[in-house]
């Protein structure tokens, strides 16, 4: 009886002891994007948002350690399921943040959601996750890839542009962006060119629209590719109207400088956006990394405060992982754009904006709103989603 009691007060000891020190167990997270290779700034800007949101947080959430391990997916579905195989499996991550492109996320979704750890998109937000497809383990910091390019599509169809040439890359996104531009565009397309992930050379399609003279030019060309696209596009002396996504941007910019001055481009939040988290987290990441921040760094500095809100909600404790999803769920932060919350499909509800980019008197360059497009708007897929 008394070596029950005490082996009985031994283990109360070890338990009191292991208590604080289970306590003080560093949160970890993995972020996989893309930062080497032509798309390399759009990771670079990701992990700079994030980065800079964790020491806003003072390097912790609930109190504990935030530990953060940054790997390369290279732009390789392949090499990205090894890599976030290696932060679930050796890493043992909390959360994996990432990835920039719907190919990647593609890759890694079922690894990381079947182990039961939390997936967050900074970026890519693919249909075939929005619908019946939809995972509680599984959210979208960004958009449904649609949204971004049915703004285009509205803004060319309320301009009255009857005729309309399309130019996007041959992956998911790609794809996702004419589905979105045909939303409310009803005019005539002249024709639609699927390039190669990658293709820095865009000649034969320049030559092509110069034949077919449309009324206006809509692409998806995101990181080099955009750049590529913009220099050659002013090399040739074309002067058709370019309403793009992601073509022009703060990622691309500095590359396009007045090559791209006056390009429009759809978006969910622009440097300029008038509220005062987001003028401090624009000051912030201009001192920090000496660049201007686009959609890339803010919505991964909100995929850390989403984080960071549902680890307070459960006090620290990631064990009940029906507790952290509904919290992930609430959405209990201010984001840098103001109006967000989830749909039930883990994609946000959120306003959509024309932008055009602008020359800064600092002779910087960013896009800038120029009128709000959709208000409160959520995702055409959220209705076959089965969650609640």
């Amino acid at each position: 009886m008394k070596r029950a009691l005490k082996l009985a007060g031994l283990a109360a000891l070890f338990a009191l002891a292991a208590g604080p020190a289970l306590a003080q167990e560093k949160i970890k997270i993995g972020v996989i994007v893309t930062t080497s290779g032509p798309a390399a700034v759009l990771g670079q800007q990701a992990r700079d948002g994030f980065a800079l949101a964790i020491k806003d947080l003072g390097g912790k959430m609930a109190g504990r350690e935030v530990e953060v391990v940054n790997v390369d997916d290279e732009l390789k579905p392949d090499g990205a399921v090894t890599k976030v195989r290696g932060l679930l499996e050796r890493d043992k991550v909390d959360f994996v943040v990432g990835p920039i492109f719907s190919n990647i996320l593609q890759a890694i979704h079922r690894p990381v959601t079947e182990n039961k750890t939390f997936l967050i998109s900074p970026n890519a937000g693919p249909s075939s996750y929005a619908g019946k497809e939809c995972n509680p383990f599984f959210y979208v910091t960004s958009y449904q890839n649609d949204q971004v390019h049915e703004i285009l599509g509205k803004v060319a169809q309320d301009r009255g542009y009857k005729r309309v040439y399309l130019l996007v890359p041959n992956y998911q996104a790609g794809r996702d962006s004419v589905a979105g531009f045909r939303l409310d565009y009803k005019g005539e397309i002249v024709d639609e060119s699927y390039t190669p992930l990658n293709t820095l050379d865009f000649q034969p399609e320049l030559t092509k629209i110069s034949s077919l003279k449309p009324d206006a030019l809509f692409t998806f060309m995101p990181g080099g590719m955009g750049v590529n696209l913009v220099k050659q596009y002013k090399q040739a002396g074309a002067t058709v109207p370019v309403l793009s996504a992601f073509t022009v941007d703060e990622s691309t910019l500095p590359a396009q400088q007045d090559a791209a001055v006056g390009m429009f481009g759809g978006a969910n939040w622009a440097p300029n956006l008038d509220n005062p988290q987001n003028k401090k987290f624009v000051a912030a990441y201009e001192a920090a990394y000496k660049s201007v921040p686009g959609t890339y760094a803010m919505q991964a500095y909100d995929a850390a405060l989403l984080i960071d809100s549902a680890v307070k909600a459960v006090n620290g404790n990631l064990s009940n992982k029906e507790a952290v999803a509904a919290a992930l769920k609430k959405a209990d932060f201010v984001s840098l754009r103001g109006s967000f919350k989830f749909n039930t499909n883990g994609y946000p509800i959120q306003d959509f904006y024309l932008t055009q980019v602008a020359k800064r008197p600092d002779g910087k360059f960013q896009t800038e709103i120029v009128q709000k497009v959709f208000e409160n708007y959520g995702d055409r897929y959220a209705k076959d989603c089965s969650a609640k």
